[in-house]
């Protein structure tokens, strides 16, 4: 055992001590040789004193050195904590007993040693796999010293009726077992190969270290066969102690989990979760199994221990439990004093119970232009209360979540105002992000039900999504038996109706209670889940009705998924075409005059893809289809910037319609709007120079109603320190927004949704930009797409539009490529027509695009062309610029063009 051949060990942390043991296993005044990795030595001889202990228990077949980040960390003095890793008896550089070790053995071992080191409070346990369950038990059973848990990928409960992971089945299976676990290597390997990235050679050579020779692995076999699989097996009764008792548990604890984990996936953080309301919850998209390798955790659960260092006084303290329910996050932005607004659906029920009740208030399309479906405003109302109790009949409660896999229109409109009705979490994650990123969303977010279409319902049953099933249609017994499906969302509203009247009234829900999980885009990496409370969804509907004027009685087209859930909650008559919503470039100008003439609608929601496809067909519109639109008096886009070329185009198309393009964000929507009249009055301010500030980006206008928004200045490096939101005019950095309806939190993702509040009050949007003196907002890019060259700082959009304004350019990006700091900027454009391979532009279109780029202020190094820009699924419309620069980079390296 050399301890300076472990990567990332400094040789002062090992050392060894003899435990008198008092476990079963071992029979008493049994003395044990334990390993340890432990800095105590090294912060007293430092001078320096722990704000108290972190006992880290590792689980099969790692050990103590799974954990030298957070030593290294625990020995910085600006927070010293003393860090005690231990190897467990037969595992890593420990004594090999000889001893079959069950969990109870274990959990008392564990106490033997903190009682011969003498370890005293504050003490956090962190553990791993099934050193995770063992720490557990150690802090049930030493309350008067726990301060906090940390949790990593590890399990405490298996579902009754469900079998263990298939890796462990297969790890137990008697043919494989002994062969596989201690014969030769291979359990260890495996494990090892579980890392994301993979593990560096010399790691991989330290975590087999103490593992060399089949009698060096006895012990992993064995915690291997104490895995207690079901209610038969010895260990059973320890674990389910384990399990009963974490609730009982009042202190802060914290989960860093990786989600790529064959072995403890999402669902036993589900049930962690359930046990442990209160954790900080952080799922790391992309990390697996040994998500400490994958990911740094040392330094958010140093930042999790400073927080309570801060709220309790030196050192950690023990805190009682939290509140019951789940973790909601600061709330950034003001609420309104008083009960707050009414619950999201009351403009449904006051239409319902109105002269107008009896009046259409929700259709959808068909291809031929008729309407297919549609209900009024008391049949809504009936139909959302049946199926609330036929719901609530199947199971569905209070904060149970429920994902939707629904098209917009009629049936989403209901299923979706039941379960909101019901007090039920709704997780609404579009096809449109793509089958990768949908399976992740609905994995991460681990819903309860699944009511979908029959092709959601076919994915979920080949990819795995977690969720008791529900049918949109009645299905064929076959077909219902192949997906396990348990029923419809006809056979629960026909219960419902038959429950009318014997079931008392639903109470209203807790206004800060959550609601809804809305993804993200995904346009900026992997689509993220954001929380909402009923109080925060009310609110977003009354901004929109007081910056827009859209009132009751208002009939709009939903031809943008977000808004087609919003129009009864604003009491409007709301229609969703004849697209696919998933794909906004599938809107044609019939189906959108169709569905305008078929409510005499007033509003039109669509995003810019849309837009460019109704102008694109508009030539197959008839007088009749003409005149629909031309009594639409609003026309909304939102999901990407608007070109004012554009919106002149669709003014044509709309001749008595304000256009309006509101700038916002699924955290926060809307959160500034512009009119098309304001859109080229601040191009004016631009180009006579009349307006300080005005020019290089796009002008989305002022912020709407009960809505602040400042920025961040940017620093030379390119980021946004510091917290002190300005907004003088010219002064580029970060938008930030604060708003009532702004977001409670993302789900399950505590380190994201700390950074995006850091600043208190408000949320960080990402977003970069500035003010001009007649306080519009101009947006200039992403934070994470701005350029550092030398000397100078770029954002990308200005340059961008200058240059798309060129005859023969479509749309064009600019990106960075080289180290930060001395960045070459890169346009690339694509071109009309498209050209035929991606490569280097022509000299001629080279020098063009130069020329524009310099006289917007940027120095453009090279020009690059594509056939198409690539852009996110969703809208259609956001250039993915990461990738771009990821392409232009390899390109220029000299690598073959192929396509972004």
């Amino acid at each position: 055992m050399v301890a300076a051949d472990w990567p990332g060990v400094d040789p002062e942390w090992s050392r060894e001590i003899e435990v008198s043991s008092t476990s079963d296993a071992d029979g008493r005044g049994a003395v044990r040789r334990w390993h340890l990795l432990d800095n105590g030595a090294q912060l007293s001889r430092r001078g320096l004193a722990p704000a108290g202990t972190l006992l880290c228990v590792h689980g099969n077949p790692t050990w103590s050195y799974l954990w030298r980040t957070l030593l290294a960390a625990g020995s910085d003095p600006a927070h010293p904590w003393r860090v005690v890793a231990v190897d467990q008896l037969d595992m890593g550089f420990s004594e090999r007993t000889g001893r079959f070790r069950r969990l109870a053995d274990r959990i008392n071992d564990l106490g033997d040693l903190t009682a011969a080191l003498g370890l005293g409070g504050p003490v956090v346990t962190v553990g791993h796999d099934w050193g995770g369950v063992i720490s557990l038990g150690w802090a049930l059973a030493h309350q008067e010293q726990l301060a906090g848990l940390v949790l990593t990928n590890t399990a405490v409960h298996q579902p009754p009726g469900s079998r263990i992971p298939p890796a462990l089945r297969l790890a137990l299976h008697p043919a494989v077992h002994r062969w596989g676990t201690t014969t030769s290597d291979a359990f260890l390997r495996v494990t090892h190969s579980l890392a994301h990235p993979p593990l560096a050679a010399d790691v991989r050579g330290a975590f087999m270290a103490p593992y060399r020779g089949a009698g060096r692995r006895a012990g992993v076999g064995n915690f291997v066969a104490d895995i207690p699989a079901d209610a038969s097996h010895p260990s059973f009764p320890a674990l389910g102690r384990v399990a009963e008792g974490l609730g009982g548990l009042g202190v802060p604890a914290l989960m860093l989990w990786g989600p790529r984990d064959p072995i403890f996936s999402d669902r036993y953080l589900k049930d962690l979760i359930g046990r442990l309301p209160h954790a900080k919850v952080h799922r790391f998209e992309g990390a697996g199994h040994l998500v400490s390798e994958d990911r740094d955790i040392a330094t958010p659960v140093f930042e999790w221990l400073s927080e309570h260092d801060r709220d309790s006084g030196p050192g950690l303290q023990r805190m009682d439990a939290l509140r019951d329910g789940p973790s909601l996050e600061v709330r950034a932005g003001p609420l309104d004093p008083g009960t707050g607004p009414a619950p999201l659906w009351a403009p449904l029920t006051e239409a319902a119970n109105g002269p107008a009740g009896g009046d259409t208030a929700v259709a959808e399309m068909a291809a031929d232009g008729r309407a297919a479906r549609s209900l009024s405003w008391q049949e809504l109302e009936r139909s959302i209360a049946a199926l609330a109790a036929g719901l609530q009949e199947a199971g569905v409660r209070h904060g149970s979540r429920v994902s939707l896999m629904v098209p917009p229109g009629v049936d989403l409109t209901v299923v979706l105002y039941a379960c909101l009705r019901l007090g039920a979490v709704v997780v609404v994650a579009d096809a449109g992000l793509g089958t990768r990123g949908l399976s992740r969303a609905v994995k991460g977010a681990t819903p309860d039900f699944l009511i979908g279409i029959d092709k959601a319902l076919a994915a979920a049953s080949v990819l795995g999504w977690p969720g008791r099933r529900i049918s949109v249609r009645e299905l064929p017994a076959a077909r219902r038996r192949l997906l396990a499906v348990e029923t419809s969302l006809a056979v629960l509203a026909n219960r419902g109706e038959l429950l009318s009247g014997q079931t008392p009234p639903l109470p209203v829900p807790d206004p800060h209670a959550p609601a809804a999980v809305l993804f993200t885009s995904g346009s900026t990496g992997p689509a993220k889940g954001v929380l909402y409370t009923h109080r925060q969804l009310a609110a977003m509907r009354d901004t929109l009705a007081a910056t827009l004027g859209i009132r009751p009685g208002a009939r709009l087209v939903a031809g943008f998924a977000p808004f087609a859930l919003l129009g009864p909650a604003l009491g409007a008559v709301s229609v969703t075409p004849a697209m696919d919503v998933t794909a906004p470039g599938t809107l044609t100008a019939r189906a959108l005059a169709d569905a305008a003439a078929a409510i005499d609608a007033t509003v039109v929601f669509a995003s810019p893809a849309a837009l460019r496809n109704v102008l694109a067909t508009q030539g197959g519109l008839r007088r009749a289809g003409h005149e629909a639109l031309g009594r639409v008096e609003l026309l909304l886009s939102a999901g990407a910037p608007v070109p004012e070329s554009l919106l002149a185009q669709v003014q044509r198309l709309l001749p008595l319609a304000s256009l309006h393009t509101p700038y916002g964000m699924t955290e926060v929507l809307p959160a500034t709007d512009i009119s098309l009249e304001q859109i080229r009055a601040a191009g004016a301010d631009a180009a006579a120079g009349t307006v300080a500030g005005a020019g290089n980006g796009v002008c989305v206008g002022r912020p709407v109603h009960g809505t602040r928004v400042a920025v961040i200045p940017l620093a030379a490096d390119g980021t946004a320190p510091g917290n002190d939101p300005v907004s003088e005019p010219g002064v580029t950095g970060e938008i930030l927004v604060s708003a009532p309806h702004m977001k409670e939190a993302y789900d399950r993702l505590w380190l994201t949704q700390r950074e995006s509040v850091r600043t208190a009050g408000w949320h960080r949007t990402g977003d970069v930009g500035h003010f001009d003196a007649a306080g519009r907002l101009w947006v200039e890019g992403r934070l994470a797409h701005v350029v550092t060259a030398p000397g100078a700082v770029i954002t990308p959009v200005g340059a961008e539009q200058a240059i798309e304004r060129l005859a023969g350019i479509g749309l064009a990006a600019v990106v960075g490529v080289g180290p930060p700091g001395t960045q070459a900027v890169v346009a690339i454009v694509d071109t009309v027509p498209p050209a035929r391979r991606a490569g280097p532009a022509a000299p001629q279109l080279a020098g063009r695009v130069r020329e524009t780029a310099r006289q917007a202020g940027v120095s453009v190094s090279a020009v690059l062309v594509v056939p198409s820009q690539p852009t996110d699924i969703r809208h259609n419309a956001k250039i993915d610029r990461t990738r771009l620069a990821r392409w232009a980079s390899a390109v220029l390296a000299g690598g073959r063009p192929g396509t972004p």
